[in-house]
């Protein structure tokens, strides 16, 4: 079983930067394959980006690429995104998730972290 926990959100204006956070607690292996998806209001959730076990392994959505960076340190259990140049339609609940494959989401989640952006 895997508890994924999200932090760092908040509200910025357009151009500025966060950090979100996931701590991962589990009591068996950490799956390989983390992400992060979000969900803006009335839409869908979608795909922001993965990472593989090494870190070498990064993927991400064409609306974020070059801006996000997904990171990870396993001897802390901990995922990051960091996010800069930061436009309004970032605006969205982010969520981490474990065991990700390709851009579809794994069965865990966190309970999510809300980013404002504003104009």
């Amino acid at each position: 079983q895997v508890h994924l926990v999200e932090s760092g959100g908040g509200s910025v204006q357009t151009g500025g930067s966060l950090r979100l956070s996931c701590t991962v607690s589990q009591r068996s292996t950490v799956p390989p394959i983390m992400g992060w998806f979000r969900q803006a209001p009335g839409k869908e959730r979608e795909f922001v980006a993965r990472i593989g076990w090494s870190g070498i392994s990064t993927y991400y959505a064409n609306s974020v690429k070059g801006r996000f960076t997904i990171s990870r340190d396993n001897t802390k259990n901990m995922v990051y995104l960091q996010m800069n140049m930061l436009k309004p339609e970032d605006t969205a609940v982010y969520y981490c998730n474990a065991d990700v494959r390709e851009t579809e989401p794994g069965p865990y989640w966190g309970q999510g972290t809300q980013v404002t952006v504003s104009s």
